[in-house]
């Protein structure tokens, strides 16, 4: 065939195509935002086998269209810290994040919800039972550590350490992303530096990446966050920290714009370092955080068992008060009881107080602070959820400017239903994505709508080395998310923390339509995605 005969027929194929409208969907007219910080552009854009196949003028038609017009077309948006290893296993259509624009989820703070070598298994029954978000999961370094150690507050010795390092390879060829830590938490907090270095270095070997609850979010965010540096340049493997946030009033104002400078300085020096975040003033987690490490060793019961002994409780209090080696203060950090609020316990007995601070439970109770926290926590068998504010609204403009900064929800898919009984829970489950848009872009002009999406798709897909998503271009997977600027708003409070958001009218995963006007289609295209190891 001459130059002159295939140009013809290139020509005539692709006028072919264009003619039978060979496209499994097509958006029309709408503002497409490529998602890498680009202006937006007036264009179809055309699917077909769950890929974008052309962006601009699409003459031929889709068997599905959606009219886009006067709203805008993003990549799907990508949740760095996502909590749904379990739940997804036991309801795939993850219907909270879908529904505020999230497509893909990388989870792994807390762990698997396996051990290493069941991973195949674990993985092979998500795409069994199917599931609507693309979802993927690094492995926790305490996994591996309570498997050889148990719950012992102690160094691994050579042999142990070696054993530990061989699971964590085992995790890495069997599909995770990297290595987590979450050091504010037994037996987490117990591994030392030197221990996770060694750690790392596994990881590192099958490309992994490092994601870190570090040590302290508080006074000591600095050191915290020179720490982690330390683990990925000495283990020699990117960084990413999880939920970027100066929790601690004293230094409001100051201890963010330092940590910016921290991790600039990083980079600057060649080193992987970034960091995801949630947009609100309050943290979530269990309420036995407020009890210092060393009365976890051993586990729940261990415990509770101390709990009932009333000299480790006079401890425990003087140690609210002067600190103890290898916890972080949430109650300084919160400054005070009045701001630890219970959000969640399995008593049916205290769920009364669900909403209240631990200074209005002690009031009514006639107890202090600590005894009423300690009391809740052994009657709730150690399973009470607390929500702590800790934040500024300054610094958490100050983070979302940083360049480096991405999302996460900190939180599991869910899938509520009308009459449900929910417990307190954190607005960040359902509002933390559109969020970003409504407050940080749309009301108060803190970033750019472009840097936004850039920040919720193409960075965090670039971060994660995920193949093939995160922008919209001809070839990649077709994730998507069509918002309205003027109506996009979280809607989810502390009071109300599972209402949906408005303003996102499709989300699109692998192509298919999931969200329709807030409502799930229940299509589960989502895929598994794989960490660089692994070894099939």
């Amino acid at each position: 065939m001459n130059q002159l005969c295939l140009y013809v027929f290139l020509f005539s194929s692709t006028a072919l195509y264009a003619q039978t409208g060979d496209y499994d969907l097509v958006i029309r007219n709408g503002r497409v935002l490529d998602g890498n910080g680009n202006p937006w552009i007036r264009a179809d854009v055309a699917i077909k086998n769950g890929r974008f196949v052309l962006i601009g003028k699409v003459d031929g038609r889709g068997r599905r269209e959606i009219d886009a017009t006067g709203k805008y077309v993003s990549p799907g948006w990508i949740d760095m810290l996502d909590q749904s290893g379990g739940s997804l296993l036991r309801n795939g259509l993850g219907e909270s994040k879908l529904r505020m624009g999230v497509t893909t989820g990388i989870a792994g703070e807390a762990g698997t919800p396996v051990a290493a070598d069941k991973l195949p298994e674990y993985f092979a029954d998500l795409e069994k039972g199917g599931i609507s978000m693309n979802f993927g999961t690094s492995y926790n370094e305490s996994q591996a550590r309570v498997e050889v150690l148990g719950y012992a507050a102690r160094e691994p010795n050579a042999e142990e350490l070696a054993r530990m390092q061989s699971i964590m390879e085992t995790a890495m060829k069997n599909g995770a992303f990297g290595m987590t830590t979450a050091l504010i938490y037994p037996p987490g907090s117990y591994a030392n530096t030197a221990e996770l270095i060694a750690m790392a270095k596994a990881a590192a070997k099958y490309g992994g990446i490092y994601s870190t609850h570090m040590r302290g979010e508080g006074a000591e965010l600095v050191q915290s966050i020179d720490e982690a540096i330390k683990i990925g340049e000495q283990g020699g493997l990117p960084v990413e920290i999880f939920h970027l946030k100066a929790a601690y009033e004293p230094g409001w104002g100051k201890l963010m714009v330092e940590a910016g400078k921290r991790i600039d300085g990083a980079r600057a020096r060649g080193l992987d370092v970034a960091a995801d975040m949630y947009l609100y003033t309050a943290g979530g987690t269990s309420l036995d955080a407020v009890i210092p490490s060393w009365a976890h060793e051993g586990g729940t019961g261990a415990l509770l068992k101390r709990l009932e002994d009333p000299d480790v409780r006079a401890r425990l209090k003087k140690e609210t008060q002067t600190g103890s080696p290898g916890w972080w203060n949430l109650i300084e950090a919160s400054g005070g009881w009045s701001h630890v609020i219970l959000a969640s316990s399995p008593n049916e007995d205290d769920r009364r107080f669900i909403g209240k601070s631990i200074a209005a439970i002690a009031e009514e109770t006639g107890k202090d602070g600590p005894d009423t926290a300690y009391d809740l926590v052994l009657r709730g068998k150690d399973r009470c959820g607390a929500i702590y504010f800790m934040m500024s609204e300054a610094d958490i403009e100050t983070a979302v400017k940083f360049t480096w900064v991405s999302l996460g929800s900190d939180s599991a898919a869910m899938n509520p239903r009308p009459g449900e009984s929910q417990s307190l829970g954190h607005p960040r489950a359902y509002g933390n994505f559109p969020r970003l848009i409504a407050a940080y872009v749309r009301d108060k002009h803190v970033i750019t709508l472009e840097d936004a999406i850039r920040k919720l798709s193409s960075w965090p897909a670039t971060r994660m080395r995920l193949a093939n998503r995160g922008s919209i271009k001809e070839g990649m997977w077709a994730d998507v998310v069509i918002f309205d600027l003027a109506r996009i708003q979280d809607r989810s409070t502390y009071q109300q923390p599972t209402l949906p958001p408005d303003g996102i009218d499709y989300v699109l995963v692998n192509g298919q339509v999931v969200i329709e006007q807030g409502k799930h289609s229940g299509a589960k295209p989502g895929q598994v995605l794989y960490g660089p190891g692994r070894r099939q």
